[in-house]
């Protein structure tokens, strides 16, 4: 834990850098990500793999006629363009100017993990996007740590909230979005007969579906709304109303490698050399499998055995992957013509591969914020057993009637370091 926290902020001091290792003169910018630049089909992509096919992200011409004037990318296609760094590799900026690396004596404070072995659930996500992603886009990033808390799991003993910052920015150098991410690490423990080493039952996988409740899922399907290019203005929104529902499920199998088609590798899951290179450079994220075989420790997300070992029932969806559905859902709603300015889900159970999500929502306030018309929602992810496994609010940006162009948010600071900067200070002073 102290390992951990002393961590904190170090990378955002230029004093703990030495001066660029490169001639800036043949120095070119090295984007990192499934993508290094946003184009049309890597968009098309991305919105196919969770299961919608906007055209606003799917097709340019029609793009070409909204109040975006072209093709842009749904907020979370971020994920798509960021690979982090090895703990061993940190830089100071994100990839836009020669990388200056750390002082020997600093970078052995960086050196591995000091919770190596544990497990990882994404507990919490927040959001705040700043401006859309646009064809042509290239993006860069910062990744710093920003708190550590220790806690007591549940289920898996022993638990750590680590929180790490994300601030992106393309390459005009205008901030694109700021992310506040908690991960919970705890002790490994294999399920046995649906409990975790004694503690806290697991939440148990899905029971076969009935003919009547399939049909329930393809009616869903088909009744789905989008308002498209229909504006929905700010004067017109009632606090109370609800927003239309979603259905996604069941989860399959193929569900998660086709999200996994368009999302890319935004973990580091590679194949036959690559991840022989990527073994030798970070043993930790390879166990053997069943064979006796190095395979990624992400691997709970596609291996049932490997899932009952880190403390799961089964198999399980990616929490980005909600927040995704969760922005479709919102977006849906609000139209071509607005703008999600923030998103802050938890993620408080599994979405194991059987179980099915329904997206619901409803509007629970209307504002100025500054003077800037938004919304704000309350949404959620609600299983078949009317269970919800991801609560989240939304906050969304719509004109008003004569009122000109969508009013765009402003982030708090114009360097993207200076951001990472002021969450540190405000956790800080938030006890968060």
């Amino acid at each position: 834990m102290r390992r951990l926290r002393d961590r904190i902020g170090v990378d955002l001091d230029p004093a703990n850098f030495e001066p660029p290792d490169e001639d800036p003169a043949g120095w070119r910018p090295a984007p990192t990500g499934f993508n290094h630049e946003v184009t049309a089909d890597g968009v098309r992509h991305f919105v196919n793999g969770y299961g919608d096919d906007d055209p606003l992200y799917c097709d340019p011409g029609y793009a070409a006629g909204t109040p975006w004037r072209g093709l842009i990318a749904p907020p979370t296609f971020v994920w798509s363009m960021y690979l982090p760094p090895r703990d061993d590799d940190i830089t100071y900026g994100g990839g836009d100017e020669p990388p200056r690396r750390l002082k020997p004596e600093i970078r052995e404070q960086f050196r591995g993990d000091p919770l190596r072995g544990t497990g990882a659930l994404q507990s919490r996500l927040e959001y705040e996007f700043y401006r859309p992603l646009r064809a042509g886009d290239q993006l860069f990033a910062k990744r710093s740590l920003l708190a550590v808390d220790e806690k007591e799991s549940g289920w898996g003993g022993r638990a750590v909230h680590v929180t790490w910052g994300l601030v992106t920015w393309n390459q005009r150098r205008e901030l694109v979005h700021l992310q506040r991410g908690t991960w919970v690490k705890t002790e490994r423990r294999e399920v046995r007969n649906g409990a975790a080493g004694g503690r806290k039952r697991v939440q148990p996988p899905a029971d076969p579906y009935t003919a009547e409740q399939l049909a329930e899922i393809d009616a869903a399907y088909a009744a789905e709304e989008r308002r498209g290019a229909e504006v929905r203005h700010w004067e017109d929104v009632e606090v109370g109303e609800e927003l239309p529902g979603k259905v996604k499920g069941p989860l399959r199998l193929t569900d998660v490698i086709l999200w996994h088609a368009g999302f890319g590798q935004a973990f580091p899951t590679y194949a036959f050399r690559l991840a022989y290179e990527k073994r030798k450079q970070t043993p930790g994220l390879y166990t053997p499998n069943e064979y006796n075989v190095p395979d990624i420790v992400q691997r709970m997300h596609w291996d049932a055995e490997w899932a009952r070992k880190v403390g799961a029932a089964e198999r399980y969806d990616y929490g980005a992957l909600r927040e995704t559905w969760l922005c479709q859902l919102v977006t849906d709603w609000a139209g071509d013509a607005s703008w999600i300015t923030s998103l802050e889900a938890e993620h408080r159970r599994f979405n194991y591969v059987g179980d099915t999500t329904w997206l619901r929502g409803k509007v629970v306030g209307k504002t100025r914020e500054g003077g800037l018309p938004r919304v704000q929602l309350s949404v959620w992810c609600e299983n078949q057993r009317g269970e919800v496994t991801s609560p989240a609010t939304a906050t969304v940006a719509l004109p008003t009637r004569g009122g000109g162009d969508l009013a765009m948010p402003a982030p708090p600071a114009d360097d993207p370091l200076d951001l990472l900067r002021l969450e540190i200070d405000r956790l800080k002073s938030t006890g968060a």
